[in-house]
């Protein structure tokens, strides 16, 4: 399946969404894809949705015309999901997709359920942008388009350091770098760079961080209290998973922080074969075997142990 067998001349109108804190990959796909469709298929009138990503990412194409809003309620002919796993993870569209004459879902975590009309979900993938790029035509892949998918491929892969990143993965990516990509400037602005607020909430986490199970797991956690001490915001807190993750002899990092009073939302990543997916997934949440998350209520002890004792089950 390709593309053009879906941007019919049926198709009219086309929303295109990614899902709730979007993240490298949600954003370089859906701006990919849009880029994609206003190029290719003039007829048809795209618009793009999305939750405001970090600021890191806002020099993607295409996010210039997304709305940052929940729009009001109207039928398009197609419904476009990028790097979504689940309904309940649409961003601010969620309220267009049951409206929607048809739905495609264009995926790559594990824990999908197949929610859409069409869908293409390629669970071994590094990251959605992967799944899209092979669904395009090499030959209708712009600068601006490559862009947007090299950016989702370095984000979801760790800029290949993730165990995700397969052969087909570096072909892709080596055929995006030919077509100009700046991925030096983009690994930087990505990766590297930190205001000192992310600086000092990292510190911060690192500094109070608990390793559990004889060094096998490590916890580290921010409360509405820490966020208010710090001045930071939800997206100040991206990456800090990662850098539990590097700790020697770590098999599971869980990153917990404060949503809004007593509820918690919960980021696992894991080293080696530990599928902290199935964790995640017992409090309602899911993802990647090796990267996952789930939102969990009540005391932020409790929730650290009631995860503590999920994750005991598999290591």
């Amino acid at each position: 399946m390709k593309l053009d067998d879906i941007f019919t001349k049926s198709i009219k109108t086309c929303a295109i969404v990614g899902h709730v804190s979007p993240d490298g990959d949600a954003v370089g796909s859906v701006t990919a894809l849009y880029g994609y469709v206003r190029k290719n298929f003039p007829w048809i009138d795209a618009e793009l949705y999305i939750e405001r990503p970090k600021e890191s990412l806002m020099f993607l194409p295409g996010l210039a015309d997304a709305f940052f809003d929940t729009p009001e309620d109207s039928v398009r002919d197609l419904f476009v999901s990028c790097d979504v796993s689940s309904t309940d993870r649409f961003g601010v569209a969620g309220n267009l997709f049951p409206l929607a004459k048809k739905t495609f879902c264009v995926d790559h975590h594990i824990s999908n359920p197949l929610f859409a009309d069409i869908n293409v979900v390629d669970a071994d993938a590094s990251s959605c942008a992967e799944v899209l790029y092979n669904l395009m035509d090499p030959a209708k892949i712009d600068l601006d388009i490559a862009t947007s998918l090299y950016t989702g491929i370095i984000h979801d892969s760790g800029v290949f350091q993730y165990s995700n990143t397969r052969g087909e993965t570096l072909r892709i990516a080596a055929d995006l770098l030919e077509r100009g990509v700046p991925a030096s400037r983009i690994i930087d602005e990505s990766f590297n760079q930190r205001t000192m607020r992310q600086s000092r909430i990292l510190g911060k986490v690192l500094q109070e961080s608990m390793l559990y199970m004889d060094g096998k797991v490590i916890v580290g956690s921010v409360t509405l209290e820490d966020m208010n001490t710090f001045e930071v915001i939800k997206k100040d807190l991206d990456g800090i998973v990662s850098e539990l993750r590097l700790v020697k002899g770590v098999l599971a990092a869980v990153f917990i922080y404060e949503t809004e009073p007593s509820v918690f939302k919960v980021s696992l990543r894991s080293n080696g074969d530990l599928d902290v997916s199935r964790a995640a997934g017992t409090f309602g949440g899911g993802g990647h075997i090796k990267a996952a998350g789930c939102t969990i209520e009540g005391r932020l002890s409790d929730v650290r142990d009631q995860l503590l004792e999920e994750l005991a089950k598999y290591i």
